[in-house]
């Protein structure tokens, strides 16, 4: 299975002219969740489909995500009621790549969260993150999508 090597924030302030960013609208319900960081996700992002698995917490994790159909996603979308999150991205170019900006809404509304992939884990680790990022919250399972799905926002949100 692929890995995914990512680095993920709090934000401090949002970047000016946001909305000149590509954006899009994405909703995400999860289909199965195991204590040892397996996650099942289905994703509406725009007017794509995908199925997602992820294992593992932290820096490094495996991913395997495949485009699925409308209608397989209606056809599992209803089993994720009370595992679901709404939020807009934005892709923001930068040095390392590019930056995707989440801005949560619905019962997440005020949580906003960058993450930045890397190719290897010595670029992750050598990372500066830009002025505007608040605190890492890489492993911080509180911020992971799976938990902001199923247990809301966090109960005191770390700036």
């Amino acid at each position: 299975m692929p890995f995914e090597i990512e680095r993920k924030f709090l934000i401090k302030t949002l970047p000016e002219n946001l909305s000149k960013y590509p954006h899009k609208d994405i909703e995400q319900g999860y289909l199965a969740l195991d204590a040892d960081g397996t996650v099942v996700r289905l994703r509406r992002k725009g007017d794509k489909f995908f199925e997602t698995v992820k294992k593992g917490f932290g820096l490094v994790r495996t991913e395997l995500e495949v485009e699925i159909s409308g209608e397989q996603f209606e056809a599992f979308w209803p089993t994720t009621v009370g595992k679901r999150l709404e939020k807009t991205r934005y892709e923001i170019p930068g040095e390392y790549g590019t930056i995707e900006l989440d801005i949560y809404g619905g019962r997440l509304e005020g949580v906003i969260t960058a993450e930045v992939e890397f190719d290897s884990a010595e670029a992750a680790n050598s990372f500066v993150p830009p002025e505007w990022f608040g605190l890492e919250v890489t492993d911080d399972l509180r911020y992971s999508n799976h938990s902001l799905a199923l247990e809301g926002k966090p109960g005191e949100f770390l700036k």
